[in-house]
């Protein structure tokens, strides 16, 4: 396999990105390290005292061919930074991953959006990361997140409806993690990629993902923050991509919601306010802005009609007042709810509340 040297030398302890990366410019590839001898090793100046001993023996007993047979059975590929489908944005950040593993496919040429935001999110800003991704993503843009709940995992969802997305990991790509998104990242690989710079069997510790955001941001033009609280996982990521050189945007939300208070300070300090994909196309003009539209809405009864313009997209409306306010029929109240879900106007929230289904053209 392909690069499976690589793999093993970053398995190494003390061995990172600067040392691979140093090997590769001496070496040439990663075969020619594992076979090289101690004096060899030494020779090349790329290796501490403790880090050649380590090395050395590390090789003595390692399973090479076992190492190899696990990458084969997680269907998990290996990229090196020399490589042709390396993504080229990501060599421009400060300390690329020299290695990548990953599922799908890796292209060199990306154009990425990075959508983030707050796992414990909203319906409001569950229904603005799938709308802005999937208007994004139908407008050629590849959406990049980190696979989290909440923001992260909506950005997906929306992405996979229209175009391609990319799962960045804080973890290795034989754990899913979270483990409800395990199919997500299978269906994410048919058309993306999911992706890590961490060794199979890493698992989700919290120091690995401040390091996975950098991944996110090395991968986007820019960056989308759709929910954040004052401290937030997501607020780092904007940091990294304003001093990466990255576009940074922010969704706007109720003035008095915790969860939208990073957004508005990202915004007081000169974010990109993103009300819709519109405005963060109008940054980009090479991209079409002709898919970028409402879907026009299917035929409703004077009751449904009444019902999806009463109901909010972002406040959920209890059945006893819609019943109220609209003075609907009890009666026909469950079969009127249930035909406006069938045909995606609304969405129920938590059992008897509802809001408005925000629609684009798929």
């Amino acid at each position: 396999m392909k690069n499976i040297y690589w793999a093993a030398l970053h398995l190494v302890p003390r061995i990172g990105n600067r040392t691979l990366r140093h090997l590769n410019d001496f070496f040439g590839d990663g075969e020619t390290v594992w076979a090289a001898d101690e004096k060899t090793l030494a020779q090349s100046k790329c290796l501490t005292e403790k880090m050649l001993s380590e090395l050395i023996e590390f090789r003595r007993s390692f399973p090479l061919r076992q190492l190899e047979k696990e990458f084969k059975h997680y269907d998990v590929k290996i990229c090196v930074e020399t490589d042709e489908n390396y993504p080229a944005m990501l060599k421009e950040i400060f300390d690329p991953p020299f290695v990548l593993y990953y599922r799908g496919e890796l292209k060199a040429a990306e154009d990425g959006i990075g959508i983030v935001g707050a796992r414990s999110c909203t319906p409001y800003g569950m229904q603005i990361a799938q709308s802005i991704a999937s208007q994004l993503a139908k407008a050629g843009f590849t959406i990049v997140s980190g696979a989290a709940k909440g923001i992260d995992t909506n950005a997906h969802i929306g992405a996979l409806k229209t175009g391609r997305t990319i799962a960045v990991l804080g973890c290795g790509l034989d754990i899913a993690y979270p483990q409800e998104n395990k199919q997500l990242l299978l269906d994410i690989a048919k058309t993306g990629a999911v992706i890590s710079e961490l060794p199979l069997g890493t698992p989700p510790t919290p120091g690995n993902f401040p390091a996975r955001n950098r991944i996110i941001t090395g991968l986007s033009r820019g960056v989308v923050v759709v929910e954040a609280a004052k401290k937030s996982g997501s607020l780092i990521t904007a940091e990294l991509a304003l001093s990466e050189g990255r576009d940074v945007f922010a969704v706007p939300g109720n003035i008095y919601s915790l969860k939208s208070q990073g957004c508005h300070k990202l915004i007081q300090q000169g974010a990109k306010l993103v009300t819709s994909a519109q405005d963060i196309l109008d940054e980009y003009r090479s991209f079409s802005v002709k898919s970028v539209k409402e879907a026009e809405l299917p035929s409703m009864t004077a009751e449904e009609k009444a019902i999806y313009d009463y109901l909010s997209l972002t406040e959920p409306k209890c059945t006893d007042e819609i019943i109220y306010k609209l003075r609907i029929d009890v009666s026909n109240i469950a079969f009127i709810l249930l035909q406006m879900k069938i045909k995606g106007l609304i969405k129920e929230t938590s059992p008897n509340f509802y809001i408005r289904q925000q629609r684009c053209v798929e």
